[in-house]
This record gives structure tokens, sequence and C-alpha cells, in this order.
């Protein structure tokens, strides 16, 4: 492999955003910069990562599987640069007690764990998935020193303090094809003769049957389900349709299939990751290199069509 850095901070540029032109722009350089160097990056790798078309560029399923490691790749170098240019994080040892919620496991956690071992190596992590409820009790309890949750929309613990982590927008997922993808926004109203495919973790169905409520309609639900891959499969093999958040979205499911999402039509609050800790109480040094790390995530972006995540 012959590829650069800089090809893979053009690459990973264009997929977040969705075009070249976009992506030129943020970087600051010519669009015939970024072209040139995703081709030598295709060439290299002996694949297409991007199928471009008027609207901008979607990624090629190959080109979804590249992104990560990209990221990963990325990721890795600006922490070996932050590792060199100080020894806090590296002398640094103790006992991390960590919580997460379901979706956070899935989708959240796995970045956060490797770029905290990354930045401490000496801390040893002992980490739980439950629900918010029951991490919430550990929290106050003392058992645990920090969690990764999904904050309840418009409820707020008085006994736990949180910081951001992430904020993601609902969107409607829908199979290829699907007549409803002509439009940028889709109304749940147009949806409600089809099948819906709840996903029942971190109160994420309750955002569908809101809506639902709202607008006077009972759609027929096809599954209900705790696995996210199970929903990707059910909405790309045309199931039905499922109203996610947007950090749980991929282009394509296990077997292969196209997924694509839509916005909403209807206002619908965002789901929010958050770290928490008991209120009033200390932190340990490792959960406030935690918190340092939690803060400077930066998630995947999706572009307005939901082609990119």
């Amino acid at each position: 492999m012959a590829f650069s850095l800089r090809q893979l901070q053009y690459f990973v540029a264009v997929a977040e955003n969705g075009s070249v032109s976009s992506a030129a722009h943020i970087l600051s350089i010519s669009q015939s910069t970024v072209t040139e160097a995703l081709r030598e990056l295709e060439l290299d790798l002996g694949f297409k990562l991007l199928e471009r078309h008027a609207r901008g560029a979607d990624l090629t399923l190959k080109g979804h599987h590249f992104l990560r490691h990209a990221r990963k790749i990325l990721g890795d170098v600006a922490d070996a640069r932050r590792a060199l240019s100080g020894s806090e994080g590296a002398a640094l040892e103790g006992r991390l007690a960590l919580g997460v919620t379901p979706l956070v496991a899935g989708y959240v956690f796995s970045d956060l764990l490797a770029r905290f071992r990354r930045a401490f190596p000496g801390v040893a992590v002992e980490a739980v998935e439950d629900a918010g409820d029951y991490l919430e009790h550990l929290l106050v309890g003392g058992e645990l020193d920090v969690a990764v949750m999904v904050l309840p929309p418009g409820r707020r613990s008085a006994a736990l303090q949180t910081e951001p982590v992430q904020v993601s927008p609902y969107r409607v997922w829908m199979p290829l094809g699907h007549p409803a993808l002509a439009e940028e926004r889709v109304s749940l109203r147009d949806l409600a003769e089809e099948p819906h495919v709840l996903l029942t973790i971190d109160e994420i169905a309750e955002a569908s049957e809101i809506v639902w409520r709202r607008l006077g309609i009972r759609p027929p639900v096809a599954f209900r389900t705790r696995s996210v891959e199970a929903v990707r499969s059910l909405v790309a093999t045309g199931a039905g349709v499922a109203v996610l958040p947007d950090l749980t979205y991929r282009p394509w499911s296990l077997e292969g299939d196209k997924i694509e999402a839509r916005q909403l039509a209807e206002e619908l609050p965002a789901i929010e990751v958050a770290t928490a800790w008991r209120r009033g109480s200390p932190l340990s040094p490792a959960a406030a290199g935690f918190l340092s790390v939690a803060g400077t995530r930066q998630p995947a972006r999706i572009r307005h069509g939901g082609a990119i995540a």
C-alpha cells in the first residue's frame, strides 16, 4: 500500500461532506487536487471508493468499509502525536469503572475506549452495559466513576452531572427504490399504511410512537427488536421502514443491501449522548481523563440526503 495520509484525509472529507466541492471548500484547496488524490487512492487500492453523480458522491460498499479503516488510521496518527508531545497520559495509572447504555455500546463506545486507552495506557478499564436507570443507580451508589448514556428527551436527573458527547437527529430509513425517496423530507403520515420496524433500546421506539400519537396514526408494526442490525436488514429487504437516530445509520446491511435515509417532516427531538457522573462527587484522575477524551470526539456527519455515514 502506497497511499498517503493526505489522500486519506481528502477521502474522509469527501465521504463526510457528500461531494468533492464541499470537501475542497472545507480543506481550502482546489477541487482538482481532491479529485486527483481520490483517483490515485482508488488506483492504489484497486477498487472504487465513491460513485460520483450530479448531486455529489456516494460511498460504494467497499468505500463504506474502507472509511472506517481510514478514520482509524488518521485517529491513530493523531493520538501518537499527542502521546509523544507529553508524558501525562502515559504516567496516569489506576482503574476506571465505566457504564454505557445499549446504543452507546454499539456505536460510540469502541471509539471512545480505543482513544482513551491510547491516551492513558496505564489505566485499567472495567465497563458494563445496562439501561440508563440502572447506570444512574450505580453512579449514585459509587459503583461507577462515569457513564456514557443516551439521555431521555426532556428528562434530566438532579443526581447527575452531564456533558454532551454527540447530538443525533432522527431520520426515516427506507429500502432502495422506495417511492418516498423522491422527497428530501418525508412525513410519517405518508407512511401510515406501511409496516414499521421498531428498535426497543434507549427509548428509540418511543420516538416513532410520539409522532404517531401526534399525527393520529397507528402504522402496523412488522417487528420489535433490540438489534440495530436486525432493523437494518429488515429495512433493506423491504420488510418495513424505521425511524432511527443518525448515529446508527449505515448505508448497507450485513447482507450488502442498500438503505437510504431521509429527514423527517415532523419535529422530533434529537437524541443526546452524554457523559454522566454523580453530581458533587470529585472525579478521579482516570475519570477526568476519560471526560477529556469524550469531549473531543468528532462524530461522523451525514449529509442532507442521508447517504454518507
